[in-house]
């Protein structure tokens, strides 16, 4: 496992150094999309909207649009904010745990202590569980500044990180006031106590995800299957070192030469009716462009 930050804890004149490992994974299966005719796989071009070319990531930049006008932002003005140089884990307050709404909770780390000697590392630990408090933080990771908390999991400090107060919705909605009455509260903590008892979460399975992979499985044993290269096709790389951005662009102008055709159509012919067509429309995930983290390792 590599980590992924390394900094230190600093609470009064106490530095305890870390690094930072992610204490969560997901089970799910991964999935691609292909072309259901000839199960080719489907690729998202990062496309310019004004030249209508492929860019490469070097000549991306960010931008903020606040519906009028965009601000755009090199790597270098974000490299230059103070936040991303900081590599301290500052601890701004104790607090009880169960003053932390778990709604505001967010991504779990563990953190590994780091040197010749974990003392400070295994003080702090105990102190949190002497005490019975939990250690309210301030970090940056990826370049962004995070609200978090430290909790002891088993041997370990584990840092799970908070949303900001203003990231929480304000909603309109509620309950309609009702009268609840003494024996209905009752009858409730009954069937509470009912269903009582201590918490494993090793009992519990994801039913979907375990019926998805039995799935996936049968039709492989079946040969239900296609082979993995043929779904990228034929290799044109060699043929024009440009393809990529020529085929982008002569995409972008046949499509507007066919809107334009139809538009002209459907004026000449203002009698003719429209047929309706419905297509399977697939949709991807944007994929993340993480900025550079001068501390950040792995």
């Amino acid at each position: 496992m590599r980590a992924i930050w390394s900094g230190e804890i600093t609470f009064g004149l106490v530095n305890v150094p870390v690094k930072l490992y992610g204490a969560t994974r997901s089970h799910d299966l991964s999935f691609h999309q292909v072309h259901d005719e000839d199960q080719g796989r489907i690729r998202y071009q990062r496309t310019c909207e004004v030249c209508g070319r492929e860019i490469d990531y070097e000549h991306i930049d960010k931008a903020y649009d606040d519906g009028d006008k965009t601000v755009v932002l090199t790597d270098e003005e974000l490299a230059d904010l103070p936040a991303e140089d900081n590599d301290e884990i500052d601890v701004v307050q104790f607090v009880p745990g169960d003053q932390v709404d778990p709604i505001l909770l967010g991504t779990s780390y563990f953190l590994e202590p780091v040197g010749r000697s974990s003392k400070a590392y295994v003080l702090l630990r105990r102190t949190l569980e002497d005490t019975e408090r939990t250690a309210v933080v301030t970090f940056t990771l990826r370049s962004k500044t995070r609200l978090g908390v430290l909790r002891v999991h088993e041997d370990l400090l584990a840092l799970q990180t908070l949303r900001w107060p203003t990231d929480l919705k304000d909603v309109e909605f509620g309950p309609s006031r009702t009268t609840i009455s003494a024996k209905e509260r009752k009858m409730s903590a009954a069937l509470v106590e009912q269903f009582s008892g201590d918490f494993d979460p090793a009992q519990f399975t994801d039913e979907y995800q375990e019926q998805l992979r039995e799935l996936v499985d049968a039709k492989l044993e079946e040969g239900d299957s296609v082979d993995t290269e043929a779904t990228f096709g034929e290799d044109t790389s060699d043929d024009d070192a440009d393809d990529g951005k020529v085929i982008s662009l002569m995409d972008a102008l046949e499509r507007s030469v066919q809107r334009r055709r139809g538009a002209t159509e459907k004026k000449e012919s203002p009698t003719t009716k429209k047929g309706s067509t419905t297509k399977k429309r697939s949709s991807g995930k944007k994929g993340s462009t993480t900025t550079r983290s001068s501390k950040r390792s792995g």
